[in-house]
């Protein structure tokens, strides 16, 4: 089973978006603080983290940034990432995402999509 976590100002609202995106019988959503999330991720223990902050620039991953480093990590800022996008970034191995809270609506699904296409 696929695990994600979701962290920052909106992880309630992110998760609660991914849950009436994602099959939960493939894929668990979990809300999470930024520390529990990246000692999840360094131990195999969750798959992917989405952060938010209220410009998604650097408070949706500051913590994770720091304790797995850049080459896990990568932030939209308030931008909508095309799939393909998303999905060049999971080809290269990130697995924390920031954005804006003002893109959940957009951003979610995208990674919702690229996400489960990884968890089928």
């Amino acid at each position: 089973m696929t695990k994600i976590l979701t962290g920052g100002v909106g992880k309630t609202e992110v998760a609660e978006a991914l849950n009436g995106l994602l099959d939960t019988g493939r894929v668990e959503v979990a809300v999470s603080s930024d520390m529990d999330a990246a000692m999840k991720l360094r131990a195999g223990q969750a798959d992917y983290y989405l952060g938010t902050c209220h410009t998604g620039a650097g408070a949706s991953l500051g913590l994770l940034l720091g304790l797995l480093g850049s080459d896990v990590c990568h932030t939209f800022g308030r931008s909508v990432p095309s799939e393909d996008e998303v999905n060049s970034l999971l080809d290269s191995g990130k697995k924390v995402f920031g954005f804006g809270m003002d893109q959940i609506a957009d951003t979610t699904p995208v990674l919702a999509r690229a996400i489960a296409a990884r968890a089928a």
